[in-house]
């Protein structure tokens, strides 16, 4: 097998959890070109990945439709003898089957999957982890066993944040793209101010990211009686700077969203926290030190959905608000 390329162009998160396919894909066949199909904006993940030949770029949000061809008529000139397409939505679905690959493998739920060679269900909610239902798809030319997802921060990475790492510190990524998703503002700063004080705290995310940060880092301070270490990098970091700072964390406490499995990826220390999703969804953390936080009553609101809401439903949000902190804490 010469020519592998694997289709993944939805979220972060979804493309980290993607890379254990390379890595077992490379095991099996280490002189094969493995190439991986992204999104816009996800690119920087893969950055000087050590077993991907190409990383090919899809910009959605601009001349989607014509990027659309341009990317068909890259890959049928590339003849690739495998094609593996985790996407289960209709514009990568018509891609991968119109790729001319000489075996194209996807999931059944995928609308065009009738133009696949080998077609696999995609079950969420029996407790399988994604990475379990993404190796699947290659476990005949592989094994069964799924491996964890990897990163492979730079040596510059590495350098920009190992003064970050001086003292023992701790990384919370409080930002979720879901409201419902999201540990509430007060609930983190409550998390902050019953932390052991000899940790620095270092808050994590995207620019847009920002507000939410300053907010917490201001209250935390505003209602501590001692002095609060905390800093702010939210849009100062790669994705992958953030994972290499998150690797040597005493713990890193998150959200179910992306930054969850920036750590998976990396091995680092987790404590995930679930509202409205639950762990049977399969995204929950891989790392060998990792724990999930969530409600201790069963709520029959709960899950309210596979994404999140912008607000909760019952207006209550319980699945929130009633999550004790000192089960984050004693963690520690």
């Amino acid at each position: 097998m010469n020519k592998i390329l694997i289709i993944q162009t939805a979220f972060i998160g979804d493309v980290v959890l993607a890379t254990a396919l390379a890595e077992k894909l490379h095991i099996y066949f280490p002189d094969s070109q493995i190439d991986f199909l992204l999104r816009k904006g996800n690119e920087s993940l893969l950055a000087q990945h050590p077993f991907l030949h190409e990383v090919i770029v899809w910009d959605k949000k601009i001349n989607k439709y014509q990027n659309w061809w341009k990317l068909l008529r890259k890959i049928r000139k590339q003849k690739y003898d495998l094609l593996i397409n985790l996407q289960r939505f209709a514009s990568m679905g018509l891609l991968a089957g119109l790729s001319k690959a000489k075996k194209v493998i996807g999931f059944h739920n995928n609308p065009f999957s009738c133009l696949f060679h080998e077609k696999y269900e995609h079950h969420i909610g029996n407790g399988t982890h994604e990475v379990e239902r993404n190796q699947l798809l290659i476990a005949k030319i592989t094994d069964k066993q799924a491996l964890r997802p990897r990163l492979y921060p730079s040596l510059q990475e590495e350098v920009l944040t190992q003064p970050l790492k001086s003292t023992p510190y701790v990384c919370i990524a409080p930002a979720s793209v879901w409201f419902t998703k999201q540990f509430p503002q007060h609930k983190w700063v409550e998390l902050i101010l019953a932390l052991p004080k000899n940790l620095t705290i270092y808050l994590l995310g995207s620019p847009a990211d920002q507000a939410l940060c300053k907010a917490i880092a201001e209250e935390a301070h505003a209602n501590s009686q001692h002095k609060v270490n905390i800093e702010n990098l939210c849009g100062t970091l790669t994705l992958l700077a953030s994972a290499a700072l998150m690797r040597d964390a005493v713990m890193n406490y998150v959200n179910d969203s992306a930054p969850l499995h920036l750590a998976s990826a990396v091995n680092a220390p987790t404590c995930a926290v679930f509202c409205s999703t639950v762990p049977e969804f399969g995204f929950t953390p891989l790392a060998e030190k990792s724990y999930i936080v969530q409600i201790n009553d069963k709520l029959s609101c709960r899950p309210c959905g596979l994404h999140g809401h912008r607000r909760c439903p019952q207006r209550h949000f319980r699945c929130a608000e009633e999550i004790p902190i000192k089960q984050l804490v004693k963690i520690l």
